[in-house]
């Protein structure tokens, strides 16, 4: 008796799926995981000088970012459609995937909103705010 797919004897769905349509990454738990509600992983560093921002976004470009700051908030976001067409004899097949994700955040009141830069990298999408520069010490004003 011939198992399926090395999973066990009776089939299931997706492996029936798998067989029918060949060993397609349609099914599989990466292209699954990439819909439209991803959201990608964050570090935010906050230096002497300047807040660093890396989000970690592998497989875009970087014309698929999408940056604003407005009333105090930076967001950030990307968007990507991909279709692939599979033509045979026999049939066409197009598959369509989307992904995109925003992510926001506050921006601390010594962040200068005009200073942000950002650059793309090996699947980093790295920003650097910088500090403005603050009273060193606190004033204290007296009630009369």
């Amino acid at each position: 008796m011939k198992k399926a797919n090395g999973t066990g004897l009776v089939p299931t769905f997706k492996s029936w799926l798998d067989d029918f349509w060949g060993a397609d990454n349609v099914f599989a738990d990466d292209f699954l995981r990439m819909r439209k509600n991803w959201m990608p992983a964050v570090n935010i560093k906050d230096e002497k000088k300047n807040f660093e921002i890396e989000v970690a976004a592998p497989g875009l470009k970087k014309e698929d970012f999408k940056i604003r700051v407005e009333n105090g908030m930076l967001f950030i976001s990307a968007e990507r459609e991909d279709t692939r067409e599979e033509t045979e004899a026999a049939y066409t097949r197009k598959e369509f995937s989307y992904h995109s994700f925003e992510r926001s955040f506050a921006l601390p009141e010594n962040a200068d909103p005009e200073s942000i830069s950002a650059r793309y990298n090996d699947g980093i999408l790295k920003l650097t705010v910088k500090k403005m520069k603050t009273a060193a010490t606190p004033k204290t004003i007296a009630v009369s």
